[in-house]
């Protein structure tokens, strides 16, 4: 049987547009012609860190970018966290270990009340700014499920690794391998 020229041409360009399509979407390609793997919007190892803007439980501005040129730790916690309470010491000491390459803590408050995480601070020896989180947006861009999680950030901005969970002695050191000098 034999079919007409224009039913023909039509069949061959909607299989040319379909393959067309398929093409763009394997690609990555989107409608403006650029590339759809941009950096995330959360908290993802070689990309940079998320902004942290806030305010301290001090009361005091703060913002994570004041800190570029140094290497950070981020570790979201929170004074009803078991596995929180086991981690200050660990990152008291290493501040004091490596306190003179510019290592500086960083804390968020997950989920708890600035009075309690304020006492919890103090009475663990915590000397770093900590950061209230009153909307849950911060923990948000950080893609934070529960306390504590840690994160580090290399002098440049760049997130180098996330430990989801209580961080031990070993996970520690082996963390700071990625961001100090």
């Amino acid at each position: 049987m034999h079919r007409p020229a224009s039913t023909s041409s039509r069949r061959v360009l909607v299989t040319s547009i379909l393959v067309l399509i398929v093409t763009l979407g394997a690609t990555g390609c989107t409608a403006t012609g650029g590339s759809s793997s941009t950096a995330p919007t959360h908290a993802e190892p070689g990309f940079a860190a998320p902004p942290i803007v806030g305010t301290t439980l001090d009361g005091k501005p703060f913002d994570l970018a004041a800190y570029r040129g140094k290497p950070v730790v981020v570790n979201f916690w929170a004074s009803w966290c078991v596995p929180c309470q086991a981690e200050f010491p660990l990152f008291v000491a290493a501040l004091a270990s490596h306190g003179s390459t510019g290592l500086t803590m960083v804390g968020v408050i997950y989920q708890d009340s600035p009075d309690a995480a304020r006492t919890f601070a103090a009475g663990h020896g915590a000397t770093w700014p900590d950061v209230v989180d009153p909307t849950g947006a911060l923990a948000a861009s950080y893609t934070v499920v529960a306390p504590p999680q840690t994160y580090f950030i290399d002098r440049t901005g760049i997130l180098r690794s996330r430990q989801i969970g209580q961080v031990t002695g070993p996970d520690l050191d082996r963390q700071l391998a990625a961001i100090l000098p």
